[in-house]
């Protein structure tokens, strides 16, 4: 279904290791590099970051924590499957805080709001126009983060970005039923989120993100239900 992007040599960062093993796994999890139901070898994981086994132990506990990953009975462990059965409550919830967000923000926003928002815009504009998709990705949940800081409430503002981020597996595979070509009025829809923001028009930024959600929803839904069995003659 997606095209798994292969792994570049990854190279040590200062800081903390468990912090640094969790970064890199949960960003290849997220991004699709480690595919759901792939298994995850500590030794091999151990050799390629030039890392110890124990701070990789310490990074899959948070990764557990998180649903990124599943131990197994065997104590293996693996990328956790996406839940595509109860996937309507997902929809339910991000599209939810997609409203609220846009809609709080539309309330209480500052210049200097506008400005970061429209700073993450532009990074966004710039992947699209790239056709890079881990790029649009990460610069899609910055620029509706930038929306939800925004409105001022943090409990808001945290699930959203929880939500987000684990949308990211699914985000990968909306702009891959594109081909990683994503239109052009996707951009605008951003666009006009950020006017009616300026705008103070809360019921237009309503509208708005509800219109955003329910797009990549349905787009989503419809990449899940394509027919791929092919027609072989026996």
């Amino acid at each position: 279904m997606v095209a798994i992007t292969p792994r570049k040599p990854t190279e040590r960062k200062r800081g903390s290791g468990v912090q640094f093993i969790y970064g890199v796994l949960r960003d290849e999890i997220l991004n699709l590099t480690l595919a759901p139901g792939s298994p995850i070898d500590e030794v091999q994981l151990s050799e390629r970051l030039s890392m110890s086994r124990t701070p990789i132990r310490e990074a899959l506990v948070r990764l557990a924590g998180e649903g990124l990953v599943t131990t197994l009975p065997n104590r293996s462990t693996v990328v956790s499957n996406i839940d595509f059965l109860n996937l309507h409550t997902f929809f339910d919830a991000i599209t939810l805080m997609y409203r609220v967000t846009t809609r709080l923000a539309a309330e209480y926003h500052t210049d200097a709001d506008l400005v970061a928002i429209r700073a993450r815009q532009s990074e966004f504009a710039q992947a699209v126009a790239a056709q890079d998709a881990l790029g649009m990705i990460g610069t899609n949940r910055e620029f509706h983060a930038a929306i939800a800081a925004a409105g001022r409430n943090p409990y808001y503002e945290g699930l959203f970005l929880r939500l987000l981020d684990e949308g990211r597996r699914l985000l990968r595979l909306y702009y891959s039923s594109f081909d990683d070509q994503l239109p052009m009025r996707y951009v605008t829809e951003h666009d006009e989120i950020i006017a009616a923001i300026e705008a103070s028009d809360v019921e237009t930024c309503d509208r708005l993100a509800k219109a955003h959600a329910d797009q990549i929803t349905t787009q989503i839904r419809t990449m899940i239900a394509v027919d791929r069995r092919k027609d072989i003659a026996l």
